[in-house]
């Protein structure tokens, strides 16, 4: 058992969110905190009532469908989006994006519903507008592709263009051209003005022009020597680079190392990494599950925003916050892992949220359930300075 270690943050408030502690995305919404799950619990969504940090308590749940786990959350313009991803099984059950209305926050009302069919939606961006990303495994296709969709009236929302690498469409006559050992599938992009960034899991990151939204294009591509199971692109567009998480998903240090990369994204056709941010020391390998890069914090409208410090989540080697000032040369300025969750023998510390107020949600996927953070008075003024 592992008591906790921080530097840089002090523990606000916690929820083992009534028992179904496998949390996933996360994300506030004016006094609430919308929690999604992992699946084991057969939890599907959570509502908490933050309006006292110290003390959240859960307002409501509803559990996942069977078959299927909803494990992201969205939340822009008074509407949640939800996702339906066959877990574990093969169905039947509902699989796409569910659509609430949450101008009352703790009273959420379903409103519509986006079937994809397939396999369902692993991730969902969406940040208000008309337009949401997912990503999607459609009958027909060999892996996830991603796809734009029209969300302007939720009861009725549409696809307007989907993207995936040539060779995916196995129902449309396309064959691989790829090594079999190579999973290429959509994870999610993050999107700025006309462009998308999307993690392509064992192919690394692809630039994608959608100008047209109804034709994405692909503008470039970059994969490593070393990692797959690219998951994040971050862009900081003020300076031309895109920080790049890959995903551990191995326990321990088996396989290849899974890194947070710098991007130089000056010439969008020919991207190269600039450097790697430092790994965390300690014995991360043998405390057990994954140890390992995952999500980071993406700047959401009305989120905590900085071109220059990066929130990661790092699985049991939990949060961890870097100063790129210096791309060439990753900084790491402040982390945090919580005690050992009851019954694991390490913490999975998996989504996180910045507040533009400087407080931090992150959620572990194992048994931990939700924490709320609090930056030291040194870090937040670095936050102030960096945003």
């Amino acid at each position: 058992m592992h008591p906790e270690e921080a530097a840089g943050f002090h523990l606000v408030g916690h929820s083992d969110l009534n028992g179904s502690g496998d949390g996933m995305q996360v994300m506030p919404h004016r006094n609430a905190l919308y929690v999604a799950h992992f699946g084991p619990s057969g939890m599907g969504t959570s509502v908490l009532n933050i309006s006292d940090p110290t003390r959240p308590q859960v307002a409501m749940q509803w559990e996942a469908p069977p078959g299927s786990h909803t494990h992201k959350v969205q939340v822009a313009d008074e509407i949640l989006l939800v996702n339906h991803e066959l877990f574990r099984s093969d169905g039947p059950a509902p699989v796409g994006v569910a659509i609430y209305d949450v101008s009352d926050p703790f009273a959420p009302e379903q409103v519509g519903f986006f079937d994809t069919g397939g396999r369902g939606v692993h991730r969902i961006v969406w940040e208000g507008g008309s337009h949401a990303y997912i990503s999607v495994t459609p009958d027909g296709y060999t892996g996830r592709i991603w796809m734009i969709i029209d969300v302007s009236d939720p009861t009725a929302p549409f696809e307007v263009g989907r993207w995936w690498w040539a060779g995916m469409w196995e129902s449309g006559g396309e064959t691989p051209d790829w090594p079999e050992d190579e999973d290429r599938m959509a994870h999610h992009a993050m999107v700025h003005e006309d462009r998308a960034y999307l993690g392509f899991w064992d192919s690394g990151m692809v630039i994608l022009d959608i100008t047209d939204p109804t034709t994405p294009l692909t503008v470039s591509r970059l994969n490593w020597e070393e990692g797959g199971k690219t998951h994040t692109c971050l862009p900081l567009p003020d300076r031309n680079l895109v920080v790049v998480t890959d995903e551990a998903i191995t326990d321990g240090c088996d396989g290849d190392r899974h890194m947070i990369r710098v991007v130089d994204i000056t010439d969008e056709t020919q991207p190269y990494v600039r450097s790697i941010c430092p790994v965390p020391e300690g014995d991360f390998c043998d405390r057990g599950l994954r140890f390992g890069a995952h999500c980071l914090h993406e700047n959401r409208p009305g989120s905590y925003r900085s071109q220059n410090l990066v929130f990661a989540t790092y699985f049991n080697a939990g949060l961890r916050v870097y100063d790129l000032a210096d791309p060439d040369h990753p900084v790491e300025i402040a982390h945090w892992i919580p005690e050992c969750p009851p019954g694991q023998p390490a913490c999975q510390i998996n989504d996180l949220f910045v507040a533009s107020d400087h407080t931090v949600y992150v959620t572990d996927r194992v048994n931990g359930g939700v924490y709320i953070l609090e930056p030291s008075d040194e870090l937040s003024t670095q936050m102030t300075d960096a945003a």
